[in-house]
Formats: C-alpha cells, sequence, structure tokens
C-alpha cells in the first residue's frame, strides 16, 4: 500500500541554471517547484519590473508518492545542478492550511497594540486588536521593520492625529494609527493591489472609509495631503527612502514625526544624511541588522 503524501527532491544550483532545471522537472512529472535560498542571502531594493534570485539556489521538487524516482534521479542534466539528494525523502500528507495557520499567531505591539489573524481570538480583548491575516501584500507585522513602526505608532499615536502611510502595502501601519486614536490616515504606494489589500483590511477593522484615504503617488489626493502629517511612516527600502525624500518632507507638518524603515544599520548613516536639516533623525530602534529612524519635521 502507498503512504499518503509525496516524495521530495532538493537540487542545489546556480541562478543561470534554475529555468532549465524548473523545466526540465516540470518535464519529469514534477508536482510543485519551489525555489529557496542556498546562501544566506539577502535580496534587497529589486527595480521595477525585477524579479531577482539569489546566486546560489535550492529547488525543491514534489513527485507522486509511489514512484521510483531513481531513473529520475540517475537522468538529471548534470549541467544544472552543483549536487543533488542521493534518494526522495517523504512528504506526509496534511492538513496544510491549518498548517499554514499555526505558523502565525497574535503578537503584542507595544503597550497597547495586538495584531491578530482572523482564525485567534485576542489575547486581550481590551487591548487594541488589528485584525489581519497574512496575504501577498507586504506587511503582516512579523518583520522587524514592521513591528518597529507599529511598536513606535503605539507610543506616538493620539486622538486628533493626521498619519501618512507611504508605501502602505497592506495597510496595517496606517490602520493601527486609526485604531490607537489617529483621526484620519493617507496610505500611499505605487502598487494597485497593495491599494486593494489596504483597503479590505480597513474595511475588516471596522474603519470609516472617509478616515482612510488610499491613492497611488503622484496624484491630487496626495498633494492635497501636503504639510499635513503630524505622523508620517515609510516602511520602505534604503534607495526608494532616499529617492523620495523631496515628496516625503513636503507631507510632513512643522513639528510631525517622521518614521522611517526598511533599511539595514549600514544605510542608516547615509540616509540620515539625505533627509538633514530638515529631519534631525537618529536611531530609534533596531531589531537584528533592521533599524528605524526617527525625527521630527523642521523646515527652515
Amino acid at each position: 500500500m502507498t503512504e499518503a503524501g509525496w516524495q521530495e527532491l532538493r537540487f542545489d544550483t546556480q541562478q543561470a541554471a534554475v529555468e532549465a532545471l524548473e523545466d526540465w522537472l516540470f518535464a519529469e512529472g514534477a508536482l510543485a517547484v519551489t525555489l529557496e535560498d542556498n546562501a544566506d542571502e539577502p535580496l534587497l531594493e529589486p527595480g521595477p519590473g525585477e524579479t531577482p534570485l539569489w546566486q546560489q539556489v535550492k529547488v525543491v521538487a514534489l513527485f507522486e508518492a509511489g514512484r521510483d524516482l531513481a531513473p529520475l534521479l540517475a537522468a538529471v542534466p548534470q549541467e544544472l545542478i552543483v549536487a543533488c539528494d542521493d534518494a526522495a525523502r517523504h512528504v506526509p500528507d496534511q492538513d496544510w492550511v491549518r498548517a499554514w495557520e499555526d505558523q502565525f499567531h497574535p503578537m503584542a505591539m507595544g503597550d497597547r497594540l495586538w495584531v491578530c489573524p482572523s482564525w485567534c481570538e485576542p489575547p486581550d480583548p481590551t487591548a487594541v486588536n488589528l485584525r489581519l491575516d497574512p496575504g501577498l501584500a507586504f506587511g503582516s507585522g512579523t518583520h522587524p521593520t514592521t513591528a518597529m513602526c507599529l511598536k513606535a505608532l503605539d507610543r506616538l499615536s493620539q486622538a486628533g492625529q493626521t498619519v501618512i502611510d507611504y508605501g502602505c502595502g497592506t495597510g496595517i501601519l496606517a490602520i493601527a494609527a486609526l485604531l490607537l486614536g489617529a483621526e484620519r490616515a493617507l496610505g500611499v504606494d505605487n502598487d494597485p493591489q497593495a491599494i486593494t489589500a489596504s483597503g479590505n483590511n480597513a474595511e475588516a477593522n471596522g474603519i470609516d472609509p472617509a478616515r482612510f484615504v488610499l491613492s497611488l503617488p503622484g496624484t491630487p489626493e496626495v498633494t492635497a495631503w501636503q504639510s499635513s502629517a503630524d505622523v508620517l511612516v515609510a516602511n520602505i527600502l534604503a534607495g526608494p527612502l532616499a529617492s523620495l525624500a523631496p515628496d516625503i518632507k513636503a507631507l510632513l507638518k512643522p513639528g510631525g514625526t517622521l518614521l522611517m524603515a526598511g533599511l539595514l544599520e549600514p544605510q542608516a548613516e547615509a540616509l540620515i544624511e539625505v533627509y538633514a536639516p530638515e529631519c534631525q533623525l537618529r536611531v530609534a530602534d533596531q531589531i537584528e541588522e533592521w533599524v528605524l529612524l526617527e525625527g521630527q519635521f523642521s523646515p527652515a
């Protein structure tokens, strides 16, 4: 009797050979092929339209249970791989939805705020509980940069404030600010999918659409918010944060607080110089190699 589940084969390869190896595996009957980093190599700041890939890649292929994979292993084109498994590994069948959900749990973000997946009961019903399920757009609260921004917003957000989330992704930061007491928020993102995700997440959290404006960059809606932000948070990457400096500074009111994340510690000094002298930024938090910059806007 065939054991329920699948068989898994793992191949070490180089970036240039990935596509050809994928094609070969699918032609040989692979049910699924996934790619993993094989050298702890971060992928930072891809250009528009780019889909970057690691230099060293582990290719993982799934095949039906019960099939003899020895002939396939013997026939693998050697020019496409660096190394591979000697034999297949059994992958047991399971409730994949439950297994995926088990990876995500409620997370405390400061003194007031919790981020809770929809399938979990909030640990503290009296807290500010933001409901958010992991999805396609960036920002579920699990990444260090998002966590640092949420903790800063928990500390800074007050009743009546205007908050701008530049590069809003899922909308998690703007929604958190609104739940924590901000009067209105603007979410800006260059990805229409992020705009849709932010709107859906705001609705799921009971946010009045009149309080949360969503827009692509460079629109009249964004221009109308110039010099209005009590708090502007931008969790993007160091390169865009530098190039967007004029746009970001134009949205802050005098004395407004700027929070910036998505950058590594070695990138902080250069970005601090880009925003000086109007914003005297400092490293306000750090998790692993990621840092959060914070400062007040003081136009000349």
